[in-house]
Protein backbone atom coordinates (compact mmCIF):
# COMPACT_ATOMS: atom_id res chain seq x y z
CA UNK A 1 0.00 0.00 0.00
CA UNK A 2 1.14 3.43 -0.50
CA UNK A 3 0.59 6.24 1.78
CA UNK A 4 -1.98 7.77 0.26
CA UNK A 5 -4.14 4.81 0.30
CA UNK A 6 -3.65 5.29 4.20
CA UNK A 7 -4.73 8.63 3.87
CA UNK A 8 -8.69 7.54 2.85
CA UNK A 9 -9.17 5.12 4.95
CA UNK A 10 -11.51 5.22 8.53
CA UNK A 11 -9.82 7.73 10.54
CA UNK A 12 -10.52 6.06 13.34
CA UNK A 13 -7.89 3.48 12.24
CA UNK A 14 -5.33 5.73 10.64
CA UNK A 15 -1.64 6.11 11.87
CA UNK A 16 -0.36 8.98 11.42
CA UNK A 17 2.68 10.13 12.49
CA UNK A 18 4.15 13.61 13.42
CA UNK A 19 5.93 14.08 10.42
CA UNK A 20 5.72 17.27 8.17
CA UNK A 21 9.15 17.17 6.31
CA UNK A 22 8.44 17.81 3.05
CA UNK A 23 5.13 19.53 3.49
CA UNK A 24 6.00 21.85 6.37
CA UNK A 25 2.69 23.71 7.48
CA UNK A 26 4.59 26.84 7.41
CA UNK A 27 5.54 26.75 3.40
CA UNK A 28 1.70 24.67 2.42
CA UNK A 29 -0.79 27.13 4.31
CA UNK A 30 -0.03 30.10 2.88
CA UNK A 31 -0.21 28.78 -0.69
CA UNK A 32 -3.24 26.83 -0.56
CA UNK A 33 -4.63 29.55 0.97
CA UNK A 34 -4.01 31.19 -1.78
CA UNK A 35 -5.02 28.38 -4.62
CA UNK A 36 -8.20 27.47 -3.00
CA UNK A 37 -8.90 30.93 -2.36
CA UNK A 38 -9.88 30.12 1.67
CA UNK A 39 -7.54 31.86 4.56
CA UNK A 40 -8.33 29.69 6.70
CA UNK A 41 -5.69 27.45 4.97
CA UNK A 42 -3.13 29.37 6.29
CA UNK A 43 -3.11 27.91 9.77
CA UNK A 44 -3.36 24.26 8.75
CA UNK A 45 -2.28 20.86 10.06
CA UNK A 46 0.00 18.72 8.12
CA UNK A 47 0.53 15.16 8.82
CA UNK A 48 2.53 12.06 7.05
CA UNK A 49 0.44 9.39 6.62
CA UNK A 50 2.56 6.19 7.55
CA UNK A 51 3.15 2.75 5.62
CA UNK A 52 3.90 4.67 1.94
CA UNK A 53 7.11 2.76 -0.21
CA UNK A 54 6.08 5.24 -3.15
CA UNK A 55 5.48 8.69 -3.27
CA UNK A 56 5.24 11.21 0.27
CA UNK A 57 1.89 11.74 1.14
CA UNK A 58 0.44 14.04 3.76
CA UNK A 59 -2.76 14.88 5.11
CA UNK A 60 -3.38 18.63 5.11
CA UNK A 61 -6.10 19.79 7.58
CA UNK A 62 -7.99 23.18 8.87
CA UNK A 63 -11.35 24.87 9.64
CA UNK A 64 -12.18 24.35 6.15
CA UNK A 65 -11.69 20.95 5.52
CA UNK A 66 -9.20 18.21 4.83
CA UNK A 67 -7.09 17.46 1.64
CA UNK A 68 -4.57 14.96 0.37
CA UNK A 69 -1.60 16.13 -0.74
CA UNK A 70 0.90 14.25 -2.72
CA UNK A 71 4.77 14.60 -3.69
CA UNK A 72 7.36 12.75 -4.93
CA UNK A 73 10.01 11.08 -2.05
CA UNK A 74 13.01 13.27 -0.58
CA UNK A 75 16.14 12.76 -2.93
CA UNK A 76 17.33 10.90 -5.95
CA UNK A 77 14.37 8.70 -7.24
CA UNK A 78 13.98 6.57 -10.15
CA UNK A 79 14.03 7.68 -13.88
CA UNK A 80 10.41 8.41 -14.79
CA UNK A 81 9.06 7.68 -11.57
CA UNK A 82 6.98 9.43 -9.11
CA UNK A 83 5.53 11.63 -11.78
CA UNK A 84 2.63 14.34 -10.53
CA UNK A 85 1.33 15.72 -13.27
CA UNK A 86 0.88 11.96 -15.14
CA UNK A 87 -1.29 11.34 -11.83
CA UNK A 88 -3.06 14.24 -11.90
CA UNK A 89 -4.36 14.18 -15.22
CA UNK A 90 -5.30 10.52 -15.63
CA UNK A 91 -7.13 11.11 -12.06
CA UNK A 92 -8.96 14.18 -13.90
CA UNK A 93 -9.86 12.47 -16.65
CA UNK A 94 -11.56 9.21 -15.32
CA UNK A 95 -13.53 12.06 -12.75
CA UNK A 96 -17.23 11.00 -13.81
CA UNK A 97 -16.65 8.12 -15.52
CA UNK A 98 -17.84 5.60 -13.98
CA UNK A 99 -14.42 4.76 -12.45
CA UNK A 100 -14.26 5.96 -9.09
CA UNK A 101 -11.15 8.87 -8.34
CA UNK A 102 -11.12 10.98 -5.91
CA UNK A 103 -11.49 14.75 -7.36
CA UNK A 104 -8.29 16.54 -8.02
CA UNK A 105 -8.23 20.18 -6.88
CA UNK A 106 -4.17 21.83 -7.85
CA UNK A 107 -1.23 20.59 -9.31
CA UNK A 108 2.11 22.74 -8.38
CA UNK A 109 4.59 22.29 -11.51
CA UNK A 110 8.58 21.77 -10.33
CA UNK A 111 9.37 25.45 -9.61
CA UNK A 112 6.59 25.21 -6.58
CA UNK A 113 7.29 26.12 -3.01
CA UNK A 114 8.14 23.08 -1.95
CA UNK A 115 10.75 22.97 -4.58
CA UNK A 116 8.95 19.79 -6.59
CA UNK A 117 6.11 18.79 -8.26
CA UNK A 118 3.00 17.94 -5.97
CA UNK A 119 -1.03 18.21 -5.89
CA UNK A 120 -3.77 17.90 -4.31
CA UNK A 121 -6.94 15.90 -3.99
CA UNK A 122 -10.24 15.44 -2.35
CA UNK A 123 -10.16 12.84 0.76
CA UNK A 124 -12.35 10.41 0.24
CA UNK A 125 -13.81 8.49 3.25
CA UNK A 126 -14.02 4.56 3.62
CA UNK A 127 -12.25 1.52 4.12
CA UNK A 128 -8.92 0.90 3.21
CA UNK A 129 -8.14 -2.82 3.62
CA UNK A 130 -4.67 -3.56 3.79
CA UNK A 131 -3.92 -6.22 6.95
CA UNK A 132 -7.75 -7.11 7.52
CA UNK A 133 -11.26 -6.30 6.99
CA UNK A 134 -12.90 -3.86 10.35
CA UNK A 135 -14.55 -5.12 12.89
CA UNK A 136 -18.25 -5.79 11.51
CA UNK A 137 -17.26 -5.11 7.52
CA UNK A 138 -17.36 -7.79 4.97
CA UNK A 139 -18.07 -10.21 8.20
CA UNK A 140 -20.36 -12.79 5.30
CA UNK A 141 -18.67 -15.25 2.34
CA UNK A 142 -21.35 -13.21 0.73
CA UNK A 143 -20.62 -9.73 1.46
CA UNK A 144 -16.79 -10.65 0.66
CA UNK A 145 -17.35 -12.17 -2.53
CA UNK A 146 -19.98 -8.73 -3.35
CA UNK A 147 -16.24 -6.95 -2.47
CA UNK A 148 -14.18 -9.42 -4.43
CA UNK A 149 -16.49 -8.79 -7.58
CA UNK A 150 -16.27 -5.25 -7.18
CA UNK A 151 -13.03 -4.98 -7.78
CA UNK A 152 -12.93 -7.20 -10.85
CA UNK A 153 -15.76 -4.96 -12.41
CA UNK A 154 -14.32 -2.06 -11.73
CA UNK A 155 -11.46 -3.50 -13.62
CA UNK A 156 -12.90 -4.48 -15.89
CA UNK A 157 -14.82 -0.81 -16.33
CA UNK A 158 -12.22 1.02 -16.68
CA UNK A 159 -10.31 -1.67 -19.71
CA UNK A 160 -13.71 -0.75 -21.58
CA UNK A 161 -13.26 2.94 -21.08
CA UNK A 162 -12.12 4.60 -24.69
CA UNK A 163 -9.20 7.22 -23.77
CA UNK A 164 -9.38 8.89 -26.70
CA UNK A 165 -13.41 9.66 -25.29
CA UNK A 166 -11.98 11.26 -21.85
CA UNK A 167 -8.82 12.81 -23.62
CA UNK A 168 -6.13 10.32 -22.68
CA UNK A 169 -5.39 9.01 -26.34
CA UNK A 170 -1.86 10.42 -26.25
CA UNK A 171 -1.39 9.22 -22.56
CA UNK A 172 1.04 6.69 -23.48
CA UNK A 173 2.38 4.56 -27.20
CA UNK A 174 -0.36 1.74 -26.32
CA UNK A 175 1.05 -1.11 -28.19
CA UNK A 176 4.24 -2.97 -27.75
CA UNK A 177 4.04 -1.84 -23.54
CA UNK A 178 5.13 -5.23 -22.35
CA UNK A 179 8.25 -4.97 -24.10
CA UNK A 180 8.50 -1.83 -22.66
CA UNK A 181 7.96 -2.26 -19.44
CA UNK A 182 10.43 -5.72 -19.20
CA UNK A 183 13.30 -3.26 -20.54
CA UNK A 184 12.31 -0.54 -18.13
CA UNK A 185 12.55 -2.43 -15.15
CA UNK A 186 15.33 -4.50 -16.39
CA UNK A 187 16.86 -0.86 -16.46
CA UNK A 188 15.67 0.17 -12.84
CA UNK A 189 17.17 -3.26 -11.62
CA UNK A 190 20.16 -2.18 -13.04
CA UNK A 191 19.87 1.12 -11.24
CA UNK A 192 19.12 -0.12 -7.79
CA UNK A 193 20.01 -3.83 -7.13
CA UNK A 194 22.10 -4.65 -4.27
CA UNK A 195 24.30 -7.12 -5.08
CA UNK A 196 23.74 -9.31 -8.50
CA UNK A 197 20.66 -12.21 -8.20
CA UNK A 198 20.99 -14.78 -11.17
CA UNK A 199 17.63 -15.77 -11.48
CA UNK A 200 15.58 -12.49 -11.08
CA UNK A 201 18.07 -11.85 -14.88
CA UNK A 202 16.66 -15.52 -15.86
CA UNK A 203 13.09 -14.61 -14.96
CA UNK A 204 13.47 -11.50 -17.02
CA UNK A 205 14.69 -13.43 -20.10
CA UNK A 206 12.36 -16.19 -19.92
CA UNK A 207 9.83 -13.29 -19.67
CA UNK A 208 11.11 -11.80 -22.59
CA UNK A 209 11.60 -14.98 -24.60
CA UNK A 210 7.37 -15.53 -24.54
CA UNK A 211 5.81 -12.06 -24.69
CA UNK A 212 2.19 -12.50 -25.68
CA UNK A 213 0.76 -10.75 -28.78
CA UNK A 214 -0.92 -7.19 -26.91
CA UNK A 215 -4.76 -7.41 -28.07
CA UNK A 216 -6.22 -4.21 -26.82
CA UNK A 217 -5.27 -0.95 -25.78
CA UNK A 218 -6.78 0.22 -22.89
CA UNK A 219 -6.32 2.53 -19.60
CA UNK A 220 -4.00 0.34 -17.61
CA UNK A 221 -3.64 1.57 -14.13
CA UNK A 222 -0.23 -0.46 -13.09
CA UNK A 223 -0.93 -1.48 -9.54
CA UNK A 224 -4.49 -2.41 -9.16
CA UNK A 225 -4.97 -4.27 -5.87
CA UNK A 226 -7.53 -4.50 -3.07
CA UNK A 227 -5.47 -1.52 -0.95
CA UNK A 228 -5.67 0.79 -3.87
CA UNK A 229 -8.79 1.18 -3.64
CA UNK A 230 -11.23 2.51 -1.05
CA UNK A 231 -14.47 0.54 -0.01
CA UNK A 232 -17.41 2.48 0.67
CA UNK A 233 -17.66 2.70 4.80
CA UNK A 234 -20.68 0.95 5.02
CA UNK A 235 -22.12 -1.20 1.74
CA UNK A 236 -19.58 -4.05 0.63
CA UNK A 237 -18.96 -4.14 -2.68
CA UNK A 238 -18.93 -1.10 -3.51
CA UNK A 239 -15.98 0.71 -4.11
CA UNK A 240 -15.89 4.84 -3.81
CA UNK A 241 -12.48 5.50 -5.35
CA UNK A 242 -9.44 3.93 -7.29
CA UNK A 243 -6.25 5.21 -5.78
CA UNK A 244 -2.52 5.38 -6.51
CA UNK A 245 -2.29 5.42 -10.43
CA UNK A 246 1.55 6.92 -10.46
CA UNK A 247 2.34 4.24 -12.71
CA UNK A 248 -0.53 4.48 -14.96
CA UNK A 249 -0.04 4.46 -19.21
CA UNK A 250 -1.98 3.11 -22.16
CA UNK A 251 -1.07 -0.63 -22.76
CA UNK A 252 -1.95 -3.60 -22.51
CA UNK A 253 -5.07 -4.57 -20.48
CA UNK A 254 -3.93 -7.91 -18.99
CA UNK A 255 -0.85 -5.95 -17.06
CA UNK A 256 -3.60 -5.35 -14.42
CA UNK A 257 -4.52 -8.63 -14.28
CA UNK A 258 -1.86 -10.39 -14.01
CA UNK A 259 -0.50 -7.91 -11.38
CA UNK A 260 -4.15 -8.40 -9.20
CA UNK A 261 -3.74 -12.34 -9.17
CA UNK A 262 0.21 -11.17 -7.71
CA UNK A 263 -0.85 -9.94 -5.33
CA UNK A 264 -3.85 -12.08 -4.26
CA UNK A 265 -3.92 -14.59 -1.37
CA UNK A 266 -6.08 -17.81 -1.66
CA UNK A 267 -6.33 -20.64 0.44
CA UNK A 268 -4.62 -23.27 -0.48
CA UNK A 269 -1.20 -21.71 -1.42
CA UNK A 270 1.69 -23.45 -1.38
CA UNK A 271 5.20 -22.47 0.03
CA UNK A 272 6.06 -20.62 -2.81
CA UNK A 273 3.25 -18.35 -3.49
CA UNK A 274 2.94 -17.92 0.47
CA UNK A 275 6.57 -16.05 0.55
CA UNK A 276 5.81 -13.94 -1.87
CA UNK A 277 2.69 -12.53 -0.29
CA UNK A 278 3.90 -8.26 -0.04
CA UNK A 279 0.35 -7.69 1.47
CA UNK A 280 -1.62 -9.78 3.98
CA UNK A 281 -3.72 -12.57 3.07
CA UNK A 282 -7.04 -11.01 3.39
CA UNK A 283 -8.33 -12.06 0.32
CA UNK A 284 -7.54 -16.05 2.01
CA UNK A 285 -11.16 -15.37 3.82
CA UNK A 286 -14.09 -17.71 2.74
CA UNK A 287 -16.30 -15.23 -0.03
CA UNK A 288 -14.00 -14.11 -2.19
CA UNK A 289 -12.73 -15.16 -5.08
CA UNK A 290 -10.12 -17.47 -6.19
CA UNK A 291 -7.62 -16.49 -9.03
CA UNK A 292 -9.25 -19.02 -11.55
CA UNK A 293 -12.61 -17.02 -10.18
CA UNK A 294 -11.18 -13.55 -10.95
CA UNK A 295 -9.90 -15.06 -14.39
CA UNK A 296 -13.05 -16.19 -15.46
CA UNK A 297 -15.22 -12.96 -14.43
CA UNK A 298 -12.87 -10.70 -16.16
CA UNK A 299 -13.02 -12.82 -19.19
CA UNK A 300 -16.60 -12.58 -19.30
CA UNK A 301 -17.15 -9.11 -18.30
CA UNK A 302 -14.29 -7.65 -21.00
CA UNK A 303 -14.43 -10.55 -23.58
CA UNK A 304 -10.71 -10.21 -23.69
CA UNK A 305 -8.90 -13.66 -24.55
CA UNK A 306 -6.88 -14.27 -21.18
CA UNK A 307 -5.07 -17.77 -22.42
CA UNK A 308 -1.84 -16.26 -21.43
CA UNK A 309 -2.62 -14.69 -18.25
CA UNK A 310 0.14 -17.02 -16.10
CA UNK A 311 2.91 -14.78 -18.12
CA UNK A 312 1.75 -11.75 -16.81
CA UNK A 313 1.27 -13.13 -13.34
CA UNK A 314 5.01 -14.18 -13.30
CA UNK A 315 5.82 -10.40 -15.16
CA UNK A 316 3.94 -8.80 -12.45
CA UNK A 317 6.32 -10.75 -9.85
CA UNK A 318 9.49 -9.45 -11.31
CA UNK A 319 8.18 -5.85 -11.54
CA UNK A 320 7.67 -5.76 -7.76
CA UNK A 321 11.14 -7.63 -7.01
CA UNK A 322 12.82 -4.59 -8.87
CA UNK A 323 10.46 -2.07 -7.05
CA UNK A 324 10.83 -4.23 -3.53
CA UNK A 325 14.66 -3.21 -4.67
CA UNK A 326 14.20 -0.31 -5.59
CA UNK A 327 12.06 0.71 -1.97
CA UNK A 328 14.87 -0.47 -0.22
CA UNK A 329 17.66 1.35 -2.04
CA UNK A 330 15.90 4.48 -1.54
CA UNK A 331 14.61 3.87 2.30
CA UNK A 332 19.08 3.10 2.44
CA UNK A 333 19.67 6.20 1.23
CA UNK A 334 17.46 7.91 3.40
CA UNK A 335 14.82 9.55 0.81
CA UNK A 336 12.03 7.51 2.56
CA UNK A 337 10.36 8.94 5.77
CA UNK A 338 8.10 7.22 8.01
CA UNK A 339 8.03 3.20 8.76
CA UNK A 340 7.71 -0.19 6.92
CA UNK A 341 10.79 -0.21 4.61
CA UNK A 342 12.73 -3.19 6.96
CA UNK A 343 11.18 -6.38 4.93
CA UNK A 344 11.73 -4.72 1.03
CA UNK A 345 14.79 -6.32 0.39
CA UNK A 346 13.98 -9.85 2.03
CA UNK A 347 11.46 -9.69 0.18
CA UNK A 348 12.87 -9.70 -3.92
CA UNK A 349 13.84 -13.72 -3.80
CA UNK A 350 10.76 -14.89 -2.96
CA UNK A 351 9.22 -12.69 -5.75
CA UNK A 352 11.25 -14.27 -7.60
CA UNK A 353 11.01 -17.47 -6.90
CA UNK A 354 7.63 -17.01 -7.78
CA UNK A 355 7.47 -15.68 -11.10
CA UNK A 356 9.83 -18.74 -12.37
CA UNK A 357 7.56 -20.81 -10.48
CA UNK A 358 3.95 -19.25 -11.96
CA UNK A 359 5.79 -19.93 -15.46
CA UNK A 360 6.42 -23.35 -14.54
CA UNK A 361 2.74 -23.89 -14.33
CA UNK A 362 2.52 -23.95 -10.87
CA UNK A 363 0.25 -22.05 -8.46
Amino acid sequence: MSARTAAFGDPTAQRLQPIVTGAEPEIVGPHLAEVLHDARWRECGVALISGGKSNLTYRVACDAGEVVLCRPPLGHVLPTAHDMAREFRVQSALLGTGVPVPRTLYLADAGSVLGVPFYLMERVVGHVCRNQLPAGYGETAAEREAIGGALIDTLAHLHAIDPAAVGLEDFGRGAGLMERQLRRWSQQWESSKAADLPALDALRDELARAVPRQAAVAIVHGDYRLDNTVLHPTRPGQIVAVLDWEMSTLGDPLADLGALLAYWSETGDDDVLAGARIIPPVTAAAGFPARGEIVRRYAEVTGFDVADVAWYRAFAYFKLAVVCQGVAARAAGGAMLGSGFEDAQAIVEPLVRAGHHVLAGAG
